[in-house]
């Protein structure tokens, strides 16, 4: 049965539905059961799955479809104006973010030549990759950030110690290493790019 030339329903409905229930459990694996535990960031979780469902959603419709070259540049074009307005996020985010985007567009895109037990064990190997660095290896989250530092006898080597101990006293971050940059001897200060663990942040 059709309604103005489009069927109304055919078999790939089941598809459709079996698919994003196995997409949507693993995310929530994914999201939930180690991004969010370990982080305890309730705003991405809205992102994380809102970016997977509509991944999914888009890549399983465009898959019925022969996308021409402007088509292609088009889908690119968007997410790179979406990219360059939104605020930058933290290494750990994107990374969750791209494994967001991945799952989705493998779970969405399988075809014939690939079983539900190859996309059932695609999806396991990911989540045990992340089980393995968040909960076994303890990976640490780690960021950045460049200061302007006044104390300049402190950016001397033997002083390393004095300086790391000033810096996480002012700043309460748990520094992991100190990197001294230009240096202003008129105004006795310097620019120093600190790393430190973001997990007890």
């Amino acid at each position: 049965m059709e309604l103005f030339g489009i069927p109304i329903f055919d078999d790939d409905l089941y598809k459709l539905v079996f698919r994003f229930a196995i997409n949507l459990a693993f995310l929530t694996v994914i999201i939930r059961g180690f991004y969010y535990s370990n982080t305890k960031r309730k705003d991405y979780l809205f992102t994380y799955y809102l970016i997977g469902t509509i991944v999914f959603i888009l890549c399983f419709t465009l898959k019925k479809f022969e996308l021409d070259l402007g088509m292609a540049l088009g889908l690119f074009a968007i997410f790179g104006i979406i990219r360059y307005r939104t605020d930058p996020i933290d290494i750990k985010e994107m990374t969750y973010l791209f494994v967001v985007i991945g799952v989705s567009v493998v779970n969405s895109l399988a075809n014939k030549k690939m079983s539900y037990a190859e996309i059932l064990i695609g999806n396991s190997i990911v989540v045990a990759t992340i089980f393995v660095l968040e909960r076994i290896w303890h990976v640490k989250n780690t960021s950045s950030k460049t200061i302007q530092y006044e104390k300049i006898e402190n950016i001397k080597p033997e002083n390393y110690d004095r300086l790391k101990a000033d810096l996480e006293e002012r700043t309460g971050l748990n520094i992991e290493s100190i990197r001294v940059g230009d240096i202003d001897f008129l105004r006795d200060s310097a620019k120093i790019t600190i790393t430190y663990t973001t997990e007890e942040q």
